[in-house]
């Protein structure tokens, strides 16, 4: 998969206070660019604590369940586009369906 705006991972690592986030959240990177998905059920598959979103959406556990990644996937192209990266808490605060 081609994954796009690895810049938000980094300006969320930029962060004060989220260095245990670091080595989850490029393990995460690492495995999602490695991976092949034609469907959400091949994703579901693959990482079995995703919660599968409408219209391509995805959240992502990271360590834990500390963290959480949203990506809009287009399946057909084999591209991942993050949204969202931050704590539980701020996951919390925002619509996953339209960040």
């Amino acid at each position: 998969m081609r994954v796009i705006a690895l810049s938000t991972v980094k300006s969320f690592l930029a962060r004060a206070g989220v260095d245990d986030a670091r080595e989850p959240l490029m393990a995460w990177f690492r495995h999602v660019r490695s991976g092949d998905w034609a469907r959400p059920a091949d994703l579901k598959r693959e990482f079995r604590t995703v919660s599968i979103l409408r219209d391509g959406r995805a959240v992502f556990n990271i360590a834990g369940n500390k963290y959480r990644v949203v990506v809009w996937i287009n399946y057909p192209y084999r591209v991942v586009y993050i949204r969202f990266v931050g704590t539980h808490r701020e996951y919390d605060a925002i619509d996953a369906q339209s960040v």
